[in-house]
C-alpha cells in the first residue's frame, strides 16, 4: 500500500456544532489526491478530538465506543481499498467509498478498449462505406493514443471519464514533442479522436465533452500551384523520352481536371459521358470523400483523352504514385521550373490557376473539386483569391491613373 496514493483520515466540522456542544465526525478517503469525505454517523467534543491520534481522548464509555467503532470504519474501508485494488488498477476514492458500502461500482468504458471495438465495427465496412485507406488512419490514430497512455499514465488503458482538456492538451504535447509529428499530422489524429469521443457522449459513456475548451492549432498552409506561365511552359516543353512525355501529358490532363492520383489512375472510358450540354464530362465518385463529381473536360484535357484512346477500359497506361512523382522531378529540371512538383500540384493549379484566376465562383470550384464542403475550399483557397483581388485592383489603380494622365 502506497502511503502517498492512498490515506484515511478522520475530520471534526467543529464549524457544525450542535446544542448538545457535539460536532460531527467526517472520514476522508484520499487517493491519488483526490477526495470522498462522508459521516461517520458518530460526534465528538471539539475539545475532547485528538486529530494527531485520531481518537477521542475521553476515558467514558460512549468515547470507547465511538474510538472503536471509528478504527472499525477505517480497517474496513483499508479491506475495500485491498479489495478493489484486486479487481481494478483504475479507481478513484469515490470508488472505495462505494466499495465499503457494498455498493456497486460505477461501470466505465475504458479508451484502448472503446477504440478498439469502433475499430473492429468499421473495419466490417470497408469496400461498403469506407476505405481501407480511412480504417489505417484511425487504426494510426488508435496506436498513437496507447503509446501516450503508457507514457503518461505508465498503464495500458483508463477510463474513458478521465479523458478532459489536460488529457488532450498534454496529448498534443506528446505528439509535437516525444513524436516530432508537425501540427498538421497532429490535428488529423486528435480529429479522429474527436469522432470517437463523440460517439462516446452520445453512448453515454461521457457526460461532458471534452473538447468544448479545446482549441487546435491552426496551420498556414501556403498553396503551391503553377502560373499560367509555368503550366505553358510544361505544356510547350518538348519532351522526347516516352515515360517523361506520359507523366507530362497525365500532369498535365489533371492540371485541366483536378483529379486526384487515384482518381486518374482509375479513370475508365464509362466515366467519360456526354452531358446536358453536348460536351463530354467525367462522371466519377470522388475517392477521398465518395461523393459524385462531374467535371467538364475542357479541351486540353480531351486532346490529351484522345491520345491515349487505345488504352483497354482504362482511359491511361498505368503508372505507380511513386514513379509518377519522381518523373515529374525530371521533368521540372527540364523545363527549368523551380517548384517541388508533385501530381497534387496539379489538382492545386486546376483550383487557382484554371479555376480561380479566371473568375470562376468558389462554390463551383469546390464542387468541381469534390469537396465534402465549400469551408474547406475557402480554408485552402482563400489567399489565392486574395492574391487575385490584389492584382485586379492593381490593374485597376494603373487604369485609373493613366484616364486622369490623359484628361490633364
Amino acid at each position: 500500500m502506497k502511503k502517498e496514493n492512498f490515506k484515511i483520515l478522520f475530520v471534526i466540522k467543529s464549524h457544525k456544532l450542535n446544542n448538545k456542544g457535539v460536532c460531527p465526525i467526517n472520514v476522508r478517503i484520499t487517493y491519488q489526491g483526490a477526495r470522498r469525505e462522508n459521516a461517520t454517523g458518530y460526534f465528538v467534543q471539539p475539545k475532547l478530538w485528538d486529530s494527531k491520534r485520531q481518537l477521542i481522548i475521553s476515558k467514558t464509555s460512549d468515547a470507547l465506543n465511538t474510538n472503536a467503532h471509528l478504527e472499525l470504519i477505517k480497517q474496513k474501508i483499508k479491506n475495500s481499498y485491498l479489495s478493489i485494488l484486486l479487481e481494478t488498477d483504475d479507481f478513484e476514492a469515490n470508488d472505495i467509498y462505494l466499495k465499503y458500502l457494498g455498493k456497486p461500482l460505477k461501470e466505465s468504458e475504458f479508451v484502448v478498449k472503446y477504440f478498439q471495438k469502433y475499430l473492429d465495427k468499421i473495419f466490417k465496412l470497408i469496400g461498403k462505406d469506407l476505405k481501407l485507406a480511412t480504417w489505417k488512419k484511425y487504426n494510426y490514430a488508435s496506436i498513437q493514443i496507447i503509446a501516450f497512455i503508457k507514457f503518461k499514465y505508465k498503464k495500458n488503458d483508463i477510463s474513458l471519464d478521465k479523458i478532459n482538456l489536460q488529457f488532450l492538451t498534454e496529448f498534443e504535447y506528446y505528439l509535437k514533442t516525444e513524436q516530432n509529428q508537425c501540427q498538421s499530422t497532429i490535428n488529423k489524429a486528435i480529429q479522429r479522436f474527436r469522432r470517437l469521443i463523440k460517439i462516446a457522449i452520445a453512448e453515454g459513456f461521457l457526460d461532458k465533452d471534452p473538447f468544448v475548451l479545446y482549441t487546435a492549432k491552426k496551420v498556414k498552409k501556403e498553396i503551391v500551384f503553377l502560373t499560367h506561365e509555368e503550366l505553358e511552359t510544361v505544356e510547350k516543353a518538348q519532351i522526347s523520352q516516352p515515360r517523361l512525355s506520359l507523366v507530362k501529358d497525365l500532369f498535365i490532363f489533371c492540371c485541366y481536371t483536378g483529379l486526384a492520383y487515384n482518381e486518374m489512375a482509375n479513370l475508365q472510358k464509362q466515366n467519360i459521358q456526354v452531358g446536358f450540354d453536348g460536351s463530354n464530362w467525367i462522371q466519377m465518385k470522388r475517392e477521398k470523400t465518395q461523393r459524385q463529381i462531374s467535371i467538364p473536360i475542357l479541351p486540353k484535357a480531351q486532346e490529351i483523352i484522345d491520345k491515349y484512346s487505345n488504352v483497354d477500359n482504362l482511359v491511361f497506361p498505368s503508372i505507380s504514385n511513386q514513379k509518377f512523382n519522381s518523373y515529374l522531378k525530371e521533368i521540372a529540371e527540364v523545363t527549368g521550373i523551380e517548384k517541388r512538383l508533385t501530381h497534387h500540384i496539379a489538382r492545386k493549379t486546376f483550383a487557382s490557376t484554371v479555376l480561380l484566376y479566371n473568375d470562376v465562383p468558389m462554390e463551383i470550384v469546390s464542387e468541381l473539386l469534390g469537396h465534402s464542403n465549400m469551408v474547406i475550399t475557402q480554408e485552402s483557397y482563400g489567399k489565392v483569391v486574395q492574391k487575385k483581388v490584389s492584382e485586379e485592383m492593381k490593374k485597376l489603380k494603373l487604369k485609373i491613373d493613366r484616364t486622369k494622365k490623359s484628361e490633364q
